[in-house]
């Protein structure tokens, strides 16, 4: 098939195109490859599918309506799998207005596209910040998401809402899905994992936010793309699907794994939870793995060591 991939550059566009890549897919990447974190891991991604004669890179912005248009001409998409997106809660305080400019307006000029050529699937990411300050666990896709906590997960909504309207008006299919705390090699350097093995490395202290007390559905990258590549090879109406481990862990617990695989002790600098975050997410997969098949496989402790032995060649 020929696939649009929206986002290659970051961290799981860069693994679902590799997956898709070593199935005999033809994969024409979009990508901005912005300065939001340190271009270097993005080139350093993009240098990995450069190998694939397979791949095509075009560089160019979602909100730049003309410039998505000619890579969509240019491509002519069987199938379209956009994760391109302004990611971060914390980030979405600070500059609210690149997360209206890319997850708003460029969600809507790629749907748009969708409703114009009609390709075979839409599926786009999600996220489990949707689930705001839901106390009710594990979080199921029939809960009630309409009080978001971040203007980040105000976007991931408002996409699912317009998904939803366009696959009722137009009769496009369009999956989205919920990630849950993805982590693993190439990760990116914003991300927690990522951001202590660092410090860690660098003899800096770590913020462990929420005192410590935070509970998260760490989600290995392997199981994740899994999940995508079954949601693309499954055309459904304005669909929705947590996509996680299913199986909770401390924050505090992450940690020592990550310093038994890297051999340092943190410094731990404690701290109160940072606002629109959210102290506990777990996912309900039953969901995913009834309609897709989606059984992720990969547990923390054997996760953080595919990424330590990563990090340790490429930034240690």
């Amino acid at each position: 098939m020929n696939i649009l991939l929206t986002g290659a550059a970051g961290f799981i566009g860069f693994h679902t195109a590799t997956k898709l890549l070593s199935e005999g897919h033809h994969i024409t990447g979009y990508d901005n490859v912005n300065d939001y974190y340190d271009p270097f891991y993005k080139e350093l991604r993009l240098k990995a599918l450069a190998t694939h004669k397979n791949f095509k890179l075009i560089k160019g912005n979602l909100e730049d309506a003309d410039d998505l248009h000619s890579a969509w001409q240019d491509t002519k998409p069987d199938r379209v799998l956009h994760l391109a997106a302004q990611a971060g809660v914390r980030y979405s305080i600070e500059n609210p207005h690149a997360y209206i400019s890319s997850n708003i307006i460029g969600f809507q000029n790629v749907i748009e596209l969708v409703r114009q050529y009609k390709p075979e699937n839409f599926v786009y990411a999600s996220s489990s910040s949707v689930y705001g300050g839901n106390k009710v666990h594990p979080f199921s896709e029939s809960q009630d998401v309409s009080s978001p906590v971040s203007l980040y997960a105000a976007t991931k909504k408002s996409n699912e809402l317009v998904a939803s309207c366009y696959s009722h008006l137009y009769g496009i299919p369009s999956t989205g899905l919920r990630f849950f705390t993805v982590y693993g090699p190439y990760s990116r350097p914003d991300m927690a994992l990522f951001k202590f093995a660092k410090l860690m490395g660098e003899g800096k202290p770590i913020p462990v936010f929420n005192n410590g007390e935070m509970v998260r559905d760490f989600t290995y990258v392997d199981d994740i793309v899994d999940g995508i590549c079954r949601a693309l090879n499954t055309p459904e109406m304005g669909q929705v699907y947590n996509l996680g481990r299913g199986k909770p862990m401390k924050l505090m617990e992450m940690i020592e794994l990550l310093e038994k695989e890297i051999n340092i002790t943190a410094k731990k600098e404690f701290m109160p939870i940072q606002p629109g975050d959210v102290p506990k997410t777990i996912a309900d997969v039953s969901k995913a793995h009834k309609n897709l098949g989606y059984s992720p496989k990969v547990d923390l402790a054997e996760g953080i060591s595919h990424f330590a032995s990563w990090f340790k060649e490429y930034v240690l």
